[in-house]
């Protein structure tokens, strides 16, 4: 199986269509249906279903797409790395990334490196931890950066200089949004939404005894989709500070939990896996900054 044929079928399914498929990939129509064929063969299972409108893809398409995407960065990964050794002032930084405000930091760093080293790229993904982890663990980033603490037998870690701070996000009409503080007792019989991650590890520890008091309406990986839905008066949401827009002008309010909940956000990396020449550079920097 070939990384070329596994880039043309990530091609094909994000286009359903051959003929699209084929002018972006920059060959024509029938050497890209015959190296479909070939796939197919080679795998012995149908990966499309065609029809006279474009193509959608099987179950087992479905299956090699998820796991194509993780070859073909990983491929992508080690041509950027051979492609950089022995050019410390380029590359590119892989990231993965938990909401935080405290993302900032991050951000500050990476500027910092750019006017050292003009060819620096980067790429940033976001997602809870547990996303962001396995993709650490499969080697497609150098860093992630974690709202939890991590597994030291595994990974080394960075402490961000500050904490993130929990609160719950309302409309701005709603009954919590008079409190200053919010407690256990307030939330008790209201919809909540959380991160699926915080709700089995953070709010528990906050709650305690009352926790089967709580009600879980649904969880949302990222802040800003909760919001959303928080405005339309569905739940509350509870999530960091400074993740949503709650001035006056936006309909919301964020109001702190009491007694106080803290979170620690830290910058991780494989232990005893060489990192590239540019991840080395920004590891330096980063730690001197401290």
């Amino acid at each position: 199986m070939e990384i070329r044929a596994l880039r043309a079928f990530l091609e094909v399914s994000r286009e359903e269509n051959m003929t699209r498929a084929a002018a972006n990939l920059h060959m024509s129509q029938p050497s890209l249906s015959k190296l479909m064929k070939s796939l197919e063969h080679e795998l012995g299972a149908a990966l499309f279903v065609r029809r006279s409108f474009g193509l959608t893809l099987t179950k087992e398409g479905r299956v090699l797409r998820e796991r194509a995407r993780d070859l073909v960065g990983m491929a992508d990964r080690i041509e950027d790395e051979f492609a950089s050794l022995g050019n410390i002032t380029g590359g590119t930084l892989y990231f993965g990334l938990a909401e935080s405000y405290q993302i900032q930091y991050l951000a500050q760093q990476i500027k910092l490196l750019r006017a050292q080293c003009p060819d620096l790229r980067y790429h940033v993904e976001s997602g809870v931890s547990l996303q962001v982890l396995e993709h650490l663990d499969q080697g497609t980033l150098d860093f992630a950066v974690l709202a939890q603490d991590p597994d030291l037998t595994k990974y080394e870690a960075l402490a961000f200089p500050d904490v993130d701070r929990w609160g719950a996000v309302v409309p701005a009409d709603h009954r919590l949004a008079a409190r200053e503080r919010i407690t256990v007792d307030d939330l008790v019989g209201e919809p909540l939404f959380c991160s699926q991650q915080a709700w089995k590890h953070d709010i528990p520890h906050w709650a305690g005894s009352r926790m089967p008091d709580l009600r879980l309406e649904a969880t949302f990986g990222l802040a800003y989709n909760g919001a959303v839905f928080a405005r339309e008066g569905l739940g509350v949401l509870l999530t960091f500070a400074r993740l949503v827009d709650t001035s006056a002008d936006s309909g919301l309010a964020f109001r702190p939990l009491t007694p106080t909940l803290e979170t620690k956000l830290h910058l991780v990396w494989r232990r005893n896996r060489p990192l590239s020449p540019i991840a080395e550079r920004f590891l330096t920097q980063i730690r001197s900054a401290r």
